[in-house]
Parts: structure tokens; sequence; C-alpha cells
């Protein structure tokens, strides 16, 4: 993973989302907390290209998110908080297979793949069930699946673990923390990152720390008084 954040800054109107950033990540584990609008989310998504620049540039794995923007999203796959957002199609093995299949993949090949990755998961018997029919925790591991299957060498995972039991939270974190593809976490839940390699912390649009997830835990419990 080679991430570059080159005087990035993001503005909405008026409101000023993320302020001149510069630096660069080459960890394969990352973890990105932060205060609900703290400009974590933003700085996610201008990895993937989601959200684009109003100054400077960010490059992912030599690729610009403007000039390069279909090949970055190819590199960098997001899975959203909300994973039943992103499920398309109303049966698993077909919302796996859609993705392959605008990729100009066909029939047989699909097939292959999308039983492959569901093995991978570990959710092969969840192939002819209906999207709406999952539970929370079923519905994050096909959201991750249908990215996988794609072939990113990053993952960027917002809030995974949001809203989930504690067996479903368990399943989630333990596939997180066996992925082969880089990873990039946002979360309010702090055990998921607390082995990191890096964690980054973003408080009112601005980097506040960057750093070991015990120090940079420390200070963002400094931040939010508690």
């Amino acid at each position: 993973m080679d991430i570059r954040f080159t005087d990035c800054s993001v503005r909405f109107g008026e409101r000023v989302a993320l302020q001149p950033l510069t630096l660069t990540i080459t960890e394969r584990r990352v973890g990105i907390i932060g205060l609900n609008g703290s400009g974590k989310t933003t700085f996610a998504r201008l990895i993937n290209g989601l959200v684009k620049p109003s100054l400077g540039s960010v490059t992912v794995n030599g690729l610009d998110t403007v000039k390069d923007e279909r090949a970055v999203l190819s590199e960098a796959g997001f899975i959203f908080q909300n994973p039943q957002h992103q499920l398309i199609m109303p049966v698993v093995a077909d919302d796996i297979g859609f993705g392959l299949k605008n990729r100009g993949l066909k029939g047989e090949e699909i097939e292959k793949r999308t039983q492959a990755v569901l093995l991978r998961f570990g959710v092969e018997h969840l192939a002819r069930r209906r999207v709406h029919e999952l539970s929370g925790g079923e519905t994050q591991l096909i959201a991750m699946a249908s990215v996988v299957v794609t072939d990113p060498k990053i993952l960027i995972l917002d809030e995974p673990t949001n809203q989930l039991d504690l067996r479903n939270r368990r399943r989630v974190a333990d596939k997180i923390a066996t992925l082969d593809e880089d990873t990039l976490v946002i979360t309010h839940d702090l055990p998921l990152v607390e082995n990191v390699e890096r964690l980054l912390l973003f408080h009112e649009g601005r980097l506040a720390a960057d750093g070991a997830p015990q120090e940079t835990i420390r200070h963002y419990h400094e931040i939010a008084g508690c």
C-alpha cells in the first residue's frame, strides 16, 4: 500500500471538511478514529475517489484519484457503514457476481470466483439466500465478499462492526484481521484497532494524532473528555 496525500484539502460549500494534509501511508493495517464530523470519513473516501480534493492531490499505488479515477476504484474497494446499501441484487450469489459481470467476466468464471469468495468468508451456505433476510453480521461479510471478489489491493471499511451483537462483531473482526488485502478501518470500536500498525486520529478536520494505537487512543480520550 502506497497512499500519498499532498497538500490535500476538501471544502463543501463554505464548510471545510478536511484541512490541508500531507502524509504517506505504507503500512498494511491502518485505523482511523475520531469524533463524529471530525473528517475521518472524508479522508477515507478520498482514497478511492468517492470524494475529490478541492485542493492538492491524492495518489493510490501511483494512481491519481482524479486523473486515474476508474483505475483507483479498482485498486481500492470501499465497504460502507451501512453495507445493505451496496447489495444491489436480491440474491447473495447474484450480488457477488454482479461486480464481476460489470468487469466483463462470463458465466463459468463468475460462478467459480463467486463460490471461491463465499468459501473464503465462510458464508457459502448463504449463496441462495435473499439479501434482505441476512443478519447484520452476515450482511457485513457478504458486502466484504462482494468487494473482495473484484480483487482490490486495498480495502477501506467504514464502521464495519457498527450495531453488531458480540458474536457477529467477533466474526467480522476476526475476518478483518486475517484479510490478505491491505486495510484501512474507520471505527468508533477502539478494540478493533488497538493492534493496527498505525492509527490516525482526526479532529475538527485536522489530523490530530498519528502513531501507535496506545498513544493515539490516549489522545483521543483527551479530546473526547473521557
